[in-house]
């Protein structure tokens, strides 16, 4: 078993920190492995959906790579969500899945699935430890395929690696043994590689922009980054260029180069008058979009040239013009490029930022409006208002994600902005929360989630570890009620039962259960009375339910909409 201890030891030595695993038979020696290594931090979390969340939003937060321990058989699949989350995302993870010896496969032994590659396209790579580990070659090997996951995991673009352990009985020590690390285990690291644009590639990009009239740079999501910040507001300055952004992209810092209200006024301009917005030149940075809105008008605004920047890995084509991969940070390119003493106004971002003024204003008078009926999109208006200094704000998949998109971010509060957009699921919203809460007890951690994102997710709270830096805000329409919000289901007869999916739960027992501050409201008066407690940093983790009729959120909705089509038309 001294290869299979040496796992931690590994771990340990590579700068992984955390370890989120699950309660299993067949794992016992990797979670004695892991539990009594004094460098590790262990948590354990029942739930291996939730659990595989847990650990990305730890290793999205800290920015490195977290273990993930399992049992045999189907436990592993419940980390699937999870790990392809984390392949699209770019987030490492290293799995430990235990397993039964090879010959036992297929041989109707209990708690046996096929492991081997369980995760497929969705993981970076997969590797199977030795089943036997006596000789001094298959330790050594041992070793190296650990090193090998590791170092794959964190390379760029990071991603999920698997390491299946196949495990004989005795799996437990006697009472008497001790489990000890080899700390001259062999650890190999694999430096990052120097992505810094060359002289005459500056030069060439420089060239190109100085000859160029119309460049728009799109930022899809990304994590705060403040050095990319300032190289991209100093090469906005100099080249006179918008920059747009979803909230996730986590652009605030770049102030009034920044359009990030692109999803109210998109949706209302007339083709002619989108055509004014239409970039020569259209740089892009980062991963997915949330606009629909926006993509829909990249691919018809096709620009002369495309330049993606992306250090490693594949590149998407997402708007059908891609023209250039640029193989560098996005932060040392902007920063490489902002040197030039210059000044230009460029033709085409006046445009943009006279849209991004006129929806500023747009939502500003809107929400103002006397007397609306108590509805969602209203009330997270208000909830996106209140949230504290340094937040690190977690949107749901489904309406939530989209209402802060439109609504925005509050400026100048450093508030850092997560969402599993990798592959915009709602099946570990809480849980990855969670994680980033267990990561950063410091920091205040806010989930604004839907209710059946809610539900689905309840497990996420399933573990002993307080998070008082918690709060979630629920928005409980008891039913899926987004789809009453786009074309499509709406005008199906279909719609309640098998669309909707209504329900009527509430989070109240979910609040008692795992012993969390409940507050629940109804009306815009309630709301104001209790936003300033449940956000206040002694209140402890919380749960603030706003509960609201799905029909009234549709109507509102569709006036949001016909006021967009009038203001902007």
């Amino acid at each position: 078993m001294q290869a299979v201890y040496n796992i931690a030891e590994i771990c340990a030595q590579h700068g992984i920190t955390d370890v989120v695993l699950s309660p299993g038979s067949r794992s016992a020696p990797l979670t004695l492995a892991f539990a009594r290594h004094p460098a590790l931090t262990v948590r354990v979390v029942p739930d291996e959906r939730a659990a595989a969340f847990i650990g990305l939003g730890i290793a999205q937060t800290q920015r490195r790579a977290v273990a993930l321990v399992c049992t045999s058989g189907t436990a592993g699949l419940n980390y699937a969500p999870a790990v392809a989350e984390a392949f699209f995302q770019h987030i490492p993870l290293v799995i430990f899945t235990a397993d039964r010896p090879p010959e036992w496969i297929d041989q109707l032994d209990g708690q046996t699935i096929r492991q081997r590659n369980l995760y497929g396209a969705h993981a970076k790579g997969e590797f199977e430890f030795p089943v036997d580990t006596s000789h001094a070659d298959a330790k050594w090997h041992s070793a190296r395929i650990v090193n090998e996951a590791i170092n794959l995991a964190q390379a760029a673009p990071a991603g999920p690696v698997q390491v299946n352990v196949p495990l004989r009985e005795p799996f437990y020590p006697k009472a008497d043994d001790k489990i000890g690390y080899e700390k001259d285990v062999k650890i190999t690291h694999e430096p990052s590689l120097s992505t810094d644009l060359s002289k005459a590639a500056i030069s060439e990009f420089t060239q190109q922009l100085l000859s160029t009239k119309r460049v728009l740079v799109v930022a899809g999501q990304h994590a705060a980054d403040e050095k990319l910040n300032q190289a991209l507001l100093a090469f906005a300055a100099i080249y006179g260029v918008t920059v747009v952004a979803d909230t996730i992209g986590n652009m605030d810092g770049i102030g009034s180069s920044l359009v990030g209200k692109h999803d109210v006024f998109l949706a209302g301009l007339s083709r002619e008058q989108k055509e004014t917005l239409r970039p020569d030149l259209l740089i892009t940075f980062g991963q997915s979009l949330i606009s629909k809105s926006l993509k829909l008008y990249l691919r018809e605004a096709v620009p002369q040239q495309h330049w993606h920047i992306q250090a490693s890995g594949a590149v998407a084509d997402t708007f059908r013009s891609l023209t250039s991969i640029v193989r560098s940070e996005p932060a040392a390119f902007f920063a490489g490029l902002a040197v030039k003493p210059v000044s230009i106004e460029m033709n085409g971002a006046s445009d943009w930022q006279q849209a991004e003024t006129a929806a500023h204003s747009f939502l500003s008078d809107f929400f103002s409006a006397s007397n609306p009926p108590f509805n969602e999109f209203s009330a997270f208006h208000r909830t996106l208002a209140q949230l504290p200094e340094n937040t690190a704000l977690h949107l749901a998949n489904s309406m939530a994600v989209r209402y802060a998109n439109i609504i925005g971010i509050p400026a100048g509060r450093q508030i850092e902005v997560f969402a599993n957009r990798g592959t915009s699921g709602i099946d570990g919203c809480n849980s990855t929360a969670v994680g980033a809460a267990l990561a950063q007890p410091q920091r205040p951690v806010v989930l604004l989630t839907g209710d059946v994102a809610f539900f689905y997710d309840r497990n996420a709270f399933w573990h002993n570890y307080p998070t008082p830096n918690m709060r979630v805000v629920l928005f409980n329409n008891h039913g899926g009620g987004i789809f009453r919000l786009i074309d499509g289901p709406r005008q199906q007869p279909e719609l309640e039962e098998f669309f909707e999916t209504r329900q009527m739960l509430t989070a109240e027992n979910t609040a008692r259960d795992f012993n969390l501050r409940y507050f629940p409201v109804s009306t815009f008066e309630e709301l104001a009375a209790a936003l300033p407690v449940f956000f206040a940093a002694e209140s402890g983790a919380a749960i603030l339910e706003i509960f609201t009729d799905s029909k009234t959120n549709a109507a509102f909705f569709a006036e949001y909409r016909a006021a967009v089509k009038q203001a902007f038309s």
